[in-house]
């Protein structure tokens, strides 16, 4: 009898599908993908510039004569995608930077898909990084205004549309700027493109470095009175339906790592491809830790890349991109 319930005390070794890395691999559930990575780049005027960005080691402002190597790199790792960020030599209260034909992002779309023309180009549409005073859209009474915000992202859409983006994707989270902008692309010609809405995007701690890198700081206030608060998960469910209804292509949580429970209820929810954006705090953090020896870059990396895939996302944008594609490959 004794042997017996042994036997079946036994039958419950979930460590036998552990014993060595190829019955892991052949049992492993979530599959992290270089195919599904999308790297962020930061452009700006000048020549010969690659700047360091201080608050996020390993990521650079680039010029566009130092753009096309860049590129070439990212094609060579088969990294599908880049998302571009633009930094303009002149700021106003319109933002004119940013739906400029001939603005920095356009610029950088045309040498993109000159150079290298397999690479998918997403484009950021905003306005923070060229309005003088900082905020996501039009400025009256220190209140943004919505409606009237919904044109120059429309513009903006259009603009970078019409140089070569193969994605635009709005990020100023002003109630209707998916439809303002599907209904101008349709109607300019440009019913191919898709639109991947930042659609969850919350007024988060964690863009700290990005508003270095982008020069985008708010000059008064912060973004709490249109991005989404961090404690709201129902809420970000309305905003992608809302996206859907509206026209968007890809939807998008942002940021990634403090909101997986979010990524998992919108993945619930929705067929769409689910986007998740692995943002510049995120990034920091580690790099900061791997470079006092705190921890293992290679494997905390992979392990929240790993976790942001499992918790439900399709893509994921990541600073961490070129590294995790030679890491995956190795």
């Amino acid at each position: 009898m004794q042997k017996i319930e042994l036997k079946r005390e036994m039958l419950g070794r979930p460590r036998r599908l552990r014993v060595g890395e190829s019955v892991r691999r052949l049992v492993r559930e979530t599959e992290l993908s270089l195919d599904h990575l999308i790297y962020p780049l930061f452009v700006r005027y000048g020549r010969g510039i690659r700047e360091p960005i201080l608050s996020m080691p390993g990521q650079f402002r680039l010029s566009l004569d130092e753009l096309p190597r860049e590129l070439e790199e990212v094609a060579e790792l088969e990294i599908p995608a880049v998302l571009l960020f633009g930094l303009p030599e002149h700021k106003d209260e319109l933002g004119h930077g940013a739906y400029d034909d001939h603005g920095i992002v356009q610029e950088a779309v045309r040498t993109a898909k000159r150079n290298v023309p397999e690479l998918v180009v997403i484009t950021d549409v905003c306005l923070c990084a060229y309005t003088s005073h900082g905020h996501c859209g039009l400025m009256r009474d220190g209140y943004v205004q919505n409606d009237e915000t919904l044109e120059l992202l429309a513009q903006t859409a259009v603009s970078q549309a019409t140089a070569g983006a193969d994605i635009v994707a709005p990020s100023a989270m002003m109630d209707g700027q998916v439809r303002a902008i599907r209904e101008a692309l349709d109607e300019a010609g440009f019913t191919e493109r898709a639109i991947m809405s930042y659609s969850a995007k919350y007024a988060s701690a964690f863009y700290g470095p990005f508003r270095e890198a982008a020069g985008s700081v708010p000059q008064f206030g912060d973004r709490s009175g249109y991005q989404m608060d961090p404690a709201n998960v129902t809420e970000a469910l309305c905003e992608v339906e809302l996206d859907i209804s509206e026209g968007a292509d890809i939807v998008m949580v942002k940021p990634a790592l403090a909101y997986l429970d979010v990524i998992r209820a919108v993945r619930e929810r929705v067929d769409l491809p689910l986007a998740a954006y692995n943002v510049s705090g995120e990034y920091s953090m580690i790099k900061a830790a791997a470079q006092n020896g705190w921890l293992d870059e290679k494997r905390v990396v992979l392990e929240i890349l790993t976790a942001i895939k499992r918790a439900g996302a399709d893509c994921i944008l990541t600073y961490f991109a070129k590294d995790a594609a030679r890491w995956l490959d190795s």
